[in-house]
């Protein structure tokens, strides 16, 4: 800002910070829904379950905080290279963090359902992916906050092992139901809630793009990891 009062930079250099600043505080909010989302899960924890609906709330008021004053910077600052693409990031990433937090309170409401039901299988395949879609989104928000495309890379390249658990689970749920009608009911809710976690990291990985355009200039060239084949599965009862 050649010519600008530095007063005027200062405070310009302070909106931007407040930007990030309420991405990190979005971030953080929905990364506990889903770990207490994962918690009401394993644990069968209803009133953790409605810990996590109940921050849902907050997570709208703050995307509609964040796009209020990212429009605000435009309008007023006019930014152009690295600032302009950090603000219109910006825009983005708190709609993905309002996705995500809608998945996680999906889940949860959902471990509320299975608290009826006796599950006659293990949910370590769901643990692992709750715990690796936390630590994704985890690493995600983190690299916001340090202003890391590397960083944002790693957790982009990580999405491919969330996938292949996805897949996993989907075809054990799918032969359970197989093998007894019974567990139609439970394995369905179980199904949306894996399906949830697998678009949690979907969206991770939209942050990851996002920021990493938004410090580099130029956007990813490389496929995306994707390995969901749960689409394609073929699971045949047996003989």
């Amino acid at each position: 800002m050649s010519g600008t009062p530095e007063h005027v930079v200062r405070s310009y250099g302070q909106e931007l910070r407040r930007l990030r600043d309420m991405i990190i505080e979005m971030g953080g909010i929905v990364e506990n829904q889903i770990a207490m989302a994962a918690e009401a899960i394993m644990s069968r924890d209803s009133e953790t379950a409605v810990r996590a609906v109940e921050g849902d709330p907050g997570v709208d008021a703050l995307e509609r905080e964040i796009e209020q004053f990212a429009i605000r910077l435009l309008a007023l600052r006019q930014p152009v290279g690295e600032d302009l693409r950090l603000i219109v990031a910006a825009f983005k990433i708190s709609s993905d963090l309002e996705r995500i937090g809608d998945y996680a309170v999906n889940a949860a409401k959902r471990s509320i359902v299975l608290d009826q039901f006796t599950l006659p299988f293990s949910l370590a395949g769901l643990a692992q992916m709750a715990r690796l879609v936390q630590q994704n989104v985890k690493r995600v928000i983190d690299a916001i906050g340090e202003n890391d495309a590397e960083a944002a890379m790693e957790a982009w390249r990580s999405d491919q092992a969330i996938d292949d658990i996805y897949t996993t689970i989907f075809r054990e749920l799918i032969t359970y139901m197989m093998e007894d009608a019974r567990n139609i009911t439970s394995c369905t809710h179980l199904l949306f809630i894996a399906k949830n976690l697998e678009r949690i990291g979907d969206h991770a990985t939209n942050i990851a793009e996002r920021l990493y355009y938004a410090v580099k200039g130029e956007p990813l060239l490389e496929a995306r990891p994707k390995s969901d084949t749960s689409p394609y599965a073929v699971v045949r009862p047996k003989e």
